[in-house]
């Protein structure tokens, strides 16, 4: 059974830091596309990076610079490190497994953990 669980989440001031972890089970993750999404309150589901088995990555416009995606495949985790963050960048994260073709679309997901940035 595929299951991804999230966390790291909390509430930070603009211009710090978070880091979110994604740990994984149930799947050969360490062959596989994987990555983040938010979701913010009346706001379509963004997106946000992806790494592949090769360790290549891919960020959305807005988390480029800023954000960094990484995986450990012996500890069977995903990482998001947030840094500068912005009150815009504030939203539930969600990781993914499994990338298909759409940027930010995957066919399994965690729960999300809550992003807040207060300005």
């Amino acid at each position: 059974q595929v299951r991804l669980v999230e966390s790291g989440g909390g509430s930070v001031q603009a211009g710090g830091s978070l880091r979110l972890s994604c740990a994984y089970s149930g799947y050969s993750f360490s062959t596989s596309c994987m990555g983040w999404v938010r979701q913010a309150p009346g706001k379509e589901r963004e997106g946000v990076a992806r790494i592949d088995w090769r360790g290549n990555t891919r960020y959305a416009d807005s988390a480029k610079g800023r954000f960094t995606i990484s995986k450990d495949n012996d500890k069977k985790i995903l990482y998001l490190q947030m840094d500068s963050l912005k009150p815009e960048d504030a939203a539930i994260y969600l990781c993914g497994a499994t990338c298909r073709a759409t940027f930010g679309d995957f066919a399994y997901w965690g729960q999300g953990t809550q992003v807040t940035v207060s300005s």
